[in-house]
């Protein structure tokens, strides 16, 4: 059958527009490709959630001119277990590189990929709803909302999941958590300094932006709606009380978000279908892997796709990106897990922070994970 493209894209974020950019980059025609996605790009322009980009995602962003990215540097991150001894330091210098990565907003990111992609002559169908999808041996047909239809060689979906939700062999846990969001500032900050704190509900993230820091703060879902119950001063003090001194007193705070935590990963596709980003995994926010590993996928399969948009090439992405999947996967679930609770293993956690920030080889190799993924 006569194609509409060679490859569409469902889901114009960051992963899918950037698997775009650097199809072209590679070769592929941009008028073979399409990007599909419900919001138009100046409505995901306004999007102010907080992404971390590591110093490997600049890299791939380079690569396709979408560099720079309003962003803060992160040139150190402090790793610590509240009321253990213990805690690690990764810095950006003995690492040599010029940041370790970058906080950013989904907003900023996505509008300088859109204008690359527009620059490149990538297609975009926006506002547009995809309301099925449907696979034949030779192609596959996108039904969309509007009663049009699309026809690709091959689909990827990088947002969502029509089809990723029909993956039974995906790993998935309810971490009884919930991420409480803000913007808070502090009278004492430290530039360019990322925190993580473990605690016993969930871990504690503060990641420099602007002039303040950027909060992920996973707790139980009881105690979650106790700190959206509060009013900011209570909110702060309890924020000073789980955090500690580091930073001095915290000053203001944001309106709070809540989000439920969980895990779902696979290897979700087909023949002629497959499932990066966000669509393939969704991760707990420690580490802050989630865009990282997706940008990883986009890399991937571009390299692949632009030797032709095939299932064969298809398969080949999913043997290669199994074990950077795996890897990365099994480091976020980990780390939810074992360090948010009270049981008495705790104390050994936090001498195993003490021993990784003395043992330079394990310090490495975690920096170089949380950089590189598993190359």
């Amino acid at each position: 059958m006569s194609t509409d493209y060679d490859i569409a894209i469902c889901g114009a974020g960051p992963a899918g527009m950037a698997l775009a950019a650097l199809l072209v980059r590679r070769g592929v025609a941009p008028t073979r490709i399409v990007l599909v996605d419900a919001k138009p790009l100046d409505v995901a322009s306004t999007d102010p959630r907080t992404l971390a980009l590591s110093w490997g995602s600049r890299q791939i962003l380079e690569q396709i001119g979408a560099w720079p990215v309003p962003s803060t540097e992160i040139h150190e991150i402090h790793v610590s277990r509240k009321g253990q001894f213990g805690r690690s330091m990764i810095t950006r210098t003995e690492h040599h590189v010029p940041a370790l990565g970058y906080v950013t907003r989904y907003g900023d990111i996505v509008t300088v990929l859109g204008g690359v992609c527009e620059r490149l002559g990538v297609r975009s169908l926006r506002p547009a709803r995809v309301a099925a999808i449907e696979e034949a041996a030779d192609h596959v047909r996108l039904a969309l909302a509007d009663g049009g239809s699309v026809h690709a060689a091959i689909v990827v979906q990088a947002e969502g999941g029509l089809f990723g939700e029909q993956d039974d062999k995906a790993k998935k846990r309810d971490y009884g958590q919930t991420a409480i969001i803000a913007q808070v500032t502090t009278s004492a900050p430290l530039a360019q300094r990322a925190y993580e704190r473990f605690t016993g509900e969930g871990p504690l993230a503060l990641l420099p932006q602007d002039d303040g820091y950027s909060l992920v703060w996973c707790v139980r879902p009881d105690t979650a709606q106790t700190l959206l119950a509060m009013g900011d001063d209570a909110f702060l003090r309890k924020l000073g009380d789980t955090f500690g001194e580091r930073l001095g007193r915290f000053t203001s705070a944001t309106r709070r978000l809540a989000f439920p935590l969980g895990l779902n990963a696979g290897m979700a596709g087909s023949a002629r279908t497959a499932a990066i980003g966000n669509a393939a995994q969704t991760l707990h926010p420690v580490a802050g892997q989630g865009l990282n590993l997706g940008l990883r996928d986009a890399a991937v399969l571009a390299r692949l796709l632009a030797q032709g948009a095939t299932p064969e090439m298809l398969a080949q992405y999913a043997d290669l990106r199994r074990q950077d999947r795996d890897l990365t996967v099994r480091l976020t679930d980990t780390m939810a897990r074992v360090f948010a609770n009270d049981s008495p293993v705790q104390a050994l956690l936090g001498v195993s922070l003490a021993a990784i920030d003395v043992f330079t080889p394990a310090r490495s190799l975690l920096a170089e994970l949380m950089m590189y993924g598993r190359r």
